[in-house]
């Protein structure tokens, strides 16, 4: 289809709401429950030990096996949620029903709803709500908000400003002053404006329950990593310009829980990194990259438990595991994916670096990983899938395009997104191979969400839900 479509032939266009005026803040707490399951992330890892080394590991392999598939199948849910970046597990792999390889704008759509002011934050999908924030520059004030959106007929059931800013300051061009992702979990919406303020909200009706406005640190380019959320414990790294941390707060109060600095002095401190959260020997491990590093903290005391090297700075891409292992990108402007073995203590550069890839690896689009393969993007459109325990390439390939949203993958099909809105399909395996293609209308720089067979799709401007008319 072309990107130039006839826009009046959309189904369904839903009128930009007033925006509401700023709440009083409630002062009673509404609890959150203590204990929860990771969101956003996956819940566990393998055994550090080498999987058939002894009658121990392979004992330790085949009851960490049986754990994990209990655990993935346990935190999944049902094909009707995807409450945060990535989905349901952070893995980036949609459960459902299949999508449509092709779209379109007139077939396709049952709804598209205008979003005020600019976010590229992704959407979150919860009970048949879709929550978003954006950041809405009045004059010179800047509001930023968060909202919530029928997933049924795109009506917004409330828009919420969470703070606001009197200067709006000044970000990179590809960036906005909503960009993380809500987390929602047990009726709260969690929000995260970097410095300007991390919140929890009641899903019901938006209703503050409390706001942290004590991260503070300095921004550059604006903020970009996402909250994490594991066992009642939100996690957010807070790479700024200068004297660089990682801090977890109290889901349930917005206490701050610890604050450590990075551990690893860098010559360039910036990043926009979100944190993955790994357990290891049964201990909960927050997986940070940053500059010059990738550190794991203990999630209760955040204690710097062990850290790689390696030259970089302005880490984008979530960190992501495979058996034992832990991959992730190492620097923005000469991109290179590694591959660590997880556990140790201390300093592990020499030991625990598995292997490197720096050919088409991505600076902002996280991999996804389906079964052995891994698959990735560059932002300049160049296509891999490799051996995810050896770094070995099985293909490359140029598809053009520019690429911020990170892909996803279907049980057969990998969905790759550029920043214009056109759409490609490809194959899943050790052959390249393209299915379809498609356009839409706008920038999409955000990764779009998958609920129950339906898109739900993020430009510059709209919030757009489609469907296949067949089903």
């Amino acid at each position: 289809m072309s990107r130039r479509s006839n826009r009046a032939s959309l189904p369904r266009r839903i009128e930009s709401p007033v925006a509401m005026g700023e709440d009083e803040f409630r002062s009673e707490r509404w609890t959150c429950r203590r204990r929860s399951r990771t969101i956003g992330r996956p819940l566990s890892s393998p055994s550090p030990f080498p999987p058939w080394s002894s009658p121990r590991g392979r004992f330790m392999s085949l009851s960490f096996a049986l754990l994990k598939w209990m655990l993935l199948l346990s935190s999944v849910g049902l094909p009707n949620d995807w409450p945060a970046f990535r989905g349901p597990t952070g893995d980036g792999r949609v459960a459902g029903p299949a999508t449509p390889l092709v779209w379109s704008d007139t077939n396709h759509v049952v709804w598209q709803v205008p979003i005020q002011g600019l976010g590229w934050s992704s959407p979150s999908v919860v009970d048949g709500v879709v929550y978003l924030t954006t950041a809405v520059q009045e004059e010179e004030r800047l509001s930023l908000r968060a909202l919530a959106i029928s997933a049924d007929d795109g009506r917004v059931i409330w828009d919420r400003e969470v703070n606001s800013v009197e200067t709006v300051p000044s970000i990179h061009a590809k960036n906005s002053h909503a960009s993380p992702t809500p987390v929602i979990h047990d009726g709260a919406v969690y929000v995260h404006f970097g410095t300007y303020g991390t919140a929890c909200l009641q899903a019901s009706d938006g209703s503050i329950v409390w706001i942290n406005r004590e991260i503070d640190y300095p921004p550059m380019h604006g903020s970009g990593g996402s909250p994490v959320l594991h066992d009642g414990v939100l996690v957010i790294i807070c790479d700024g310009s200068s004297d660089p941390f990682v801090v977890a707060i109290e889901a349930s109060s917005g206490k701050q829980l610890w604050k450590r600095p990075r551990s690893v002095e860098a010559r360039i401190s910036h990043s926009f990194g979100t944190a993955a959260i790994a357990t290891v020997d049964g201990r909960a491990q927050v997986i940070a990259p940053g500059p010059e590093h990738l550190a794991a903290y203990d999630l209760t005391s955040g204690e710097v438990l062990w850290q790689v090297r390696a030259p970089g700075w302005s880490v984008v891409p979530v960190p992501i595991f495979y058996r034992d292992l832990v991959i992730y990108n190492r620097d923005y402007d000469n991109p290179e994916l590694l591959a660590v073995r997880l556990g140790g203590r201390g300093d592990v550069t020499d030991t625990h670096v598995v292997w490197r890839l720096k050919r088409g690896a991505p600076s902002t689009p996280t991999p996804v990983l389906v079964g052995d393969e891994l698959y990735f993007v560059s932002d300049k459109g160049v296509v891999t899938c490799a051996d995810a325990a050896t770094g070995e390439v099985h293909w490359t390939e140029r598809i053009g395009g520019n690429y911020s949203a990170s892909p996803l993958a279907f049980d057969d099909r990998l969905l790759l997104l550029d920043e214009d809105g056109h759409a490609t399909w490809l194959a899943l395996g050790k052959e390249y191979r393209v299915l379809g293609t498609n356009d839409v209308t706008g920038r999409t720089l955000a990764t779009p969400a998958f609920v129950d067979g339906a898109m739900y799709l993020r430009t510059d401007t709209t919030l757009t839900k489609y469907v296949d008319p067949n089903r």
